[in-house]
């Protein structure tokens, strides 16, 4: 790899792990009835979106490996779909970790499902405040995040607030 590429997947691992860490805590603590929260006829639960979620990571894998192809999996349960998530996390980062070269430009990886990937988390987080049962904010600055920790079991907060 070249010292550009290096640097590319660093920042894209890097991002990975923040993307990990900010749904950890978005998914943890979410009681039972949060799943099936809707805000609206037509809007998507929040058990569809962490189903997507899943699907843009299993995506964002095939791209990795050049192959671009959609395949939404129907929702199964919040336990399932949140280990689902997290395994599709990883395989996406040990793909960047690897020395082959990337089958889509790393751009486009982060425009397409790594950018979306975030906003989806966002819009959980939204609907936890909206149904009542908020996660706590936090300096993510300060958050110790680091490139390869994509698992459910993320580091401690280091400043929370209200």
């Amino acid at each position: 790899m070249s010292p550009a590429t290096d640097t590319h997947n660093a920042m894209l691992r890097h991002t990975v792990a923040t993307l990990a860490y900010r749904a950890g805590k978005a998914l943890r603590g979410a009681p039972p009835e949060f799943a099936s929260f809707r805000t609206a006829a037509g809007t998507r639960t929040p058990l569809e979106i962490l189903a997507h979620l899943g699907d843009l990571l299993d995506w964002a894998v095939g791209m990795a490996d050049g192959k671009h192809e959609w395949h939404p999996a129907p929702p199964a349960s919040w336990d399932q779909e949140t280990a689902r998530f997290f395994a599709a996390l990883e395989a996406f980062d040990q793909r960047l970790a690897s020395p082959a070269p990337l089958g889509s430009p790393d751009g486009k990886l982060f425009q397409g499902p790594i950018a979306d990937a975030l906003t989806h988390v966002g819009q959980i987080n939204i609907l936890r405040r909206m149904a009542g049962c908020p996660v706590r904010g936090e300096n993510y600055f300060a958050a110790q995040i680091a490139a390869g920790r994509v698992g459910p079991d993320q580091a401690a907060t280091v400043v929370e607030f209200d």
